[in-house]
This record gives structure tokens, sequence and C-alpha cells, in this order.
């Protein structure tokens, strides 16, 4: 505490950003503030604290800040580094998912409409997001159906391409055929782009015209395939507000807390209809709520579209969120604090289910504290670890007869599983099966990034944990002691008896099968062997796919390698017609009758 109450004392009165570490330095929170002397010394007064707040300064040992020209810096700084460190403190989303929009590149002479769960700056339109039960597919084949708009992104190019199925049955007018120029296909456009803003009267009228002349004709599938359409445009038409203006676009977040664990509710409305919501449960956090609202708002919309309006409680901090989306993402956003009217019972409704949210969940969060957090803390103390495994690595091999041998390195956080730093590697050096071997290869390289610049995307792990037994943790204990590693632990995972490996010790420990934190290195070791296992089947596959097509004639490398991009598998490339081989680009059709030929006589 000496070292805090030094640096307590040149603290700077500027904004900025201050970084709490525990005894082993790592970083347990981050927080934004607008005079750093005032509040990092907060936490060390002799004040009385919530329970969520003492608990976390129990565990700062030091700390770090950074100082910004701005609170808005601040703010963006902040966010950075949570999404950067996660740290264990810090509010955390954990049901992060992005929903699906609708694109239409409006540049392009003849659009295609698809779907994406990326925004970008390109100057497409987007519709969106979908959510509440409404598929993006279902919209889009009856866009097709109504509007014989596009989905394919086969080139229109000055020479003519053979139509495909979609044109016969009347599913698109074929620009890259040249059955359709591009005045007449903009005004199909139009129409699509119409439905997508919600007028769906033209596409009800075609459905049902449709519908009825299917019908009639017998063709009785067909008909209840137009019926479910029809169905699911009631569905999007009932989520339509009357009450709201149709111009408006808003995000409605609503906040609730226990003092201890706390939940939000977001309500999507575009164009006056209600598209959806959805609730997060939020990590402790020694935040005031409104902190803690304008820290989640800052999260969520770095993955999500960025609305003209968010309606919010009125303890959130308006001015700072309006000047961080006017200087960060270069919009301009409404923060608007209602009492009365239709957006009033909007929040009131996204408030309930906020409120209802953080009840159901309550349970489920200390569930996932036990099977994560809680679990490193028992595994710290039932393998006598040094640290607390914050960041654990586990490692898998995976070859059938020492061909195609991969590794697979997979990452958990706190006890939950970080998929973004997955990592895969090919081995490059070892000849036959040799596990062992393939282990040193993989580790040597991944310790290697340690010290270097590349550590920045490679963090130092905490805990390295290997499938396998004594005969794998000694041969990865070889590269340690080879490379001077000596802060970080290393254990190995046994699967027969589920015991555990450890430097400490000729034997094993054997933890109980009811444990949490046997249960949670259970998972870690099945995502590796999952992950390796499902990286090796790719590369197999792509080999035997690639080393078969080497054998037809008139398929050298460049067409190879446009296959492989194109089908992916032999499974598909078999059932693959000659029109479809055709459409690959360097493929003939004499070329693409030669590839049928082949698989037919040989496969």
């Amino acid at each position: 505490m000496e070292v805090i109450r030094e640096k307590l004392k040149l603290l700077p009165d500027n904004p900025g950003v201050y970084i709490m570490l525990d005894k082993y330095q790592s970083i347990i929170y981050v927080g934004k503030a607008r005079v750093l002397k005032n509040r990092v010394r907060q936490y060390f007064h002799n004040s009385p604290k919530p329970e969520k707040v003492m608990k976390m300064v129990e565990n700062i040992a030091d700390f770090n800040y950074i100082i910004t020209n701005s609170e808005i810096d601040a703010l963006a700084l902040e966010n950075n580094l949570i999404k950067k460190y996660k740290p264990k403190y810090n509010i955390l989303l954990k049901d992060d998912k992005t929903y699906p929009y609708i694109k239409v590149n409006v540049k392009e002479d003849f659009p295609v409409f698809s779907i994406t769960r990326k925004l970008r700056k390109d100057g497409a339109k987007y519709f969106g997001p979908y959510m509440g039960g409404i598929n993006c597919k279902d919209i889009l084949d009856t866009l097709q159906l109504s509007f014989n708009i596009r989905f394919c992104h086969t080139q229109v190019t000055s020479k003519p391409k053979r139509e495909c199925l979609n044109y016969h049955i009347a599913r698109c007018t074929a620009p890259c055929a040249h059955r359709v120029n591009k005045e007449e296909y903009a005004q199909q456009v139009k129409k699509a782009i119409n439905f997508l803003e919600g007028n769906y009267k033209e596409a009800e009228n075609l459905l049902k015209t449709k519908m009825l002349s299917a019908s009639e004709c017998e063709n009785f599938e067909l008909a209840l395939d137009y019926k479910n359409k029809l169905s699911m445009l009631s569905k999007l038409e009932a989520k339509r507000i009357t009450s709201l203006s149709k111009f408006i676009d808003a995000d409605i977040i609503a906040y609730a807390s226990n003092g201890l664990y706390s939940a939000v509710n977001i309500l999507v409305t575009r164009k006056g209809i209600m598209q959806g919501g959805n609730s997060f449960a939020l990590d402790e956090a020694h935040m005031s709520d409104g902190e803690a609202l304008t820290a989640f708002i800052v999260q969520y919309y770095s993955n999500h579209e960025i609305p003209s309006e968010i309606i919010v409680e009125d303890f959130c901090e308006k001015e700072l969120l309006e000047c961080y989306f006017k200087e960060k993402s270069e919009k301009s956003v409404e923060i608007s604090f209602v009492k009365q009217g239709v957006k009033s019972q909007l929040l009131k409704m996204a408030r309930k289910n906020a409120q209802e949210y953080l009840e159901k969940s309550i349970d489920k969060i200390k569930h996932r504290d036990d099977m994560t957090v809680n679990a490193c803390n028992r595994l710290q103390t039932l393998l006598n670890l040094k640290k607390y495994p914050r960041r654990m690595e586990c490692y898998d091999i995976s070859n059938v007869s020492g061909v195609d041998k991969v590794g697979s390195m997979v990452v958990f956080i706190d006890g939950e599983a970080d998929r973004s730093s997955y990592r895969r590697f090919k081995i490059r050096t070892v000849e036959g099966a040799n596990d062992f071997a393939s282990l040193q290869e993989v580790l040597q390289r991944r310790l290697a990034k340690i010290g270097t610049k590349e550590e920045e995307r490679f963090e130092k792990p905490d805990l390295i944990i290997i499938d396998g037994g004594k005969g794998q943790l000694s041969a990865v204990e070889e590269i340690f002691k080879r490379m001077n590693i000596s802060d970080i632990e290393l254990v190995s995972l046994a699967k027969r008896e589920e015991e555990v490996y450890t430097l400490y010790s000729e034997d094993s420990v054997k933890i109980s099968h009811r444990d949490y934190s046997l249960k949670m290195l259970q998972r870690i070791r099945d995502e590796a062997h999952r992950f390796a296992i499902t990286y090796f089947r790719n590369l197999h596959s792509k080999n035997s796919l690639s080393s078969v097509l080497s054998e037809i004639d008139g398929i050298g490398k460049a067409k190879r390698i446009a296959l492989l991009e194109r089908f992916g598998t032999i499974d598909k490339i078999m059932s693959a017609s000659v029109e479809e081989f055709s459409q690959v680009n360097g493929i003939s059709k004499k070329i693409a009758e030669n590839i049928k030929k082949y698989f037919e006589e040989n496969l």
C-alpha cells in the first residue's frame, strides 16, 4: 500500500484513464475520469463503499494511469483497453452477438441483395437489424419472388452469360445474360427497397395472386410456400408501432440494478417498426448507474449500427455520449430523456424487460461465476499455482498416420472462451506421427513471441494446459527449460482418468469429477481437441481434393485453386453440375465436362 500512497500524491488534475492492477500485475479494472486525482483517490478513502467496490479494492496492489486530451478521448481509450484486456471487474457484454442486415449496394449498375452482419461505410444501403423471429432469408426469398431481384454476385459484363435456373423459374430477370437493361432493373430495385422500408402492400398483393394461381393449378406445395411468406409479412406488419412516426430510427435502452448485479434491455425501432430487442446481464462493476450505462452504450455500439436517436434513462451521461459519437464515429446522435408520449411508453417497456431479465438471470450469473472465475480461484488452490490463472492456453495435436499434422491453441480468460485469440498451427518440421515433437514445435513457435512486438497480439499466458499425460508434459517442459520460461505455469490433463499432472510432483492430482475446476479444465481441453480436429479435417479435405484435381487433364495450379475456393470439399465437387463448374473463373465448358466425367468414372 506504500506504493499506492506515494502514487496518489502524484496524480494529475487532467482527464484520463486509470488501470488497476493486482499483486500479479494483471489488469483487473480500467476506468475513465474527468479529473484523475479526484476519481482514483475515492477508492482509497475510508468512506463506506458498496460490497462490490470493496471486493475490487481488496485486490488492488498498484495502479497506472494515462492522461488524455479530453474526457471523450478517455471514454474511447477506456473502451479499447476493456476490449483488449477484458479486466475482471469491468462491465463486459457476455451476449454481444450482432444481428443480420440486408445490404444493397445501390452504386452498382445491377445491385445485389445480400445478408451481412457487418456494417461498413461503403455507400451501400443497409436494412435491419432483423431480430425477434424474423428470418432474413425469408425476406430475401420474398423479394426475389415479388420483384425478381438477383442474389448472386456473378459479374455483369459486355459478354452475356448463360441464364441460370432462377431465370427459368421467374425468380430473376438475368441481368448477367442481358435479359434486362439497367433502367428496367433499377425499377425492380426501387420496388424492393420500398418493401424493405416497410411498404409491404405490393408484395402482399403479388404473393396472394401467386398463391391463388398455384392453388388453382393444384401445386399445393408452392401455394403453401406463398402462404408462409404472407404470414411472415403479417409478422413484420405487426411490429409497426402505429403511434410512432415511420421516419424515427431509435434504440430504447433501459437499465436495472439490484446493487450487486445489473441488466440492460435494448428495443430497436426502425422507420416506426419494432425490429425486436435483447437483454444483457452485466458483470459486477463499481461504477454508478450512470457510468455503467454509459460504458455499456460505448461497448455495444462499437459492434452495432448507431441509430440517429438513443432513448435512455435520465441518469445517463448525455452530453458526453453525444460528443463521443460525433467525434469518434462522425455521426450526430441525439441522446433523449423522455417523460411522456409513446417514447416514454417504450422506455417503460424496456425497463420492465430489463428488470425481469435481471431477476431471472441472477442464478445464471452466480452459476457462471462458479464455472469460471471461482473455478479459476479453486484451480489455483488445488494445483498450488503461484498466481491466479487468468489467461489459460490449451494445446492439442491432430493427424492421421502423420499426414496433415496440425496443432491448436485455444484461450480462456477468467474461465471463459476467448475465441478471437484462438490460433492454428500447421506442423512444419516433424516427420511422421510424433505428437511429442509436434507439441514441442507448436510451443516453441508460440513462446518465441513473448518479449517481441508480437506479444501485443499474443499476450503471455498464466497457465498452459497440455492435452495428454506425463509424456506430453515432459516434452513441453523441455521447451520451457530450453527457452528459460519460468513465469508460466504448466500442467497436463490425461483423458483416461482425468488426472492432472504438474511440474511440482511425480504423482497426479485427482480432482473430484463434480468439481467446477475440473469441469473447466475439461471444457478447455475438449475445445482444443475440437478446434484441432476441425482444422485437420478442413486441411485434409482440401489437400486430398487438390491431389485428385491434379490428375484431371486441363487442370493446372490456378484452376485447382479456383475450384478449391469455390467448392472446398470433395463431397461438394462430386455433386456439382457441369453448369456450376463452368461458372468458376478459367473453367471452360469442355474442362467442366472433363471434371464431371472424371468423378463419374473414378469416384
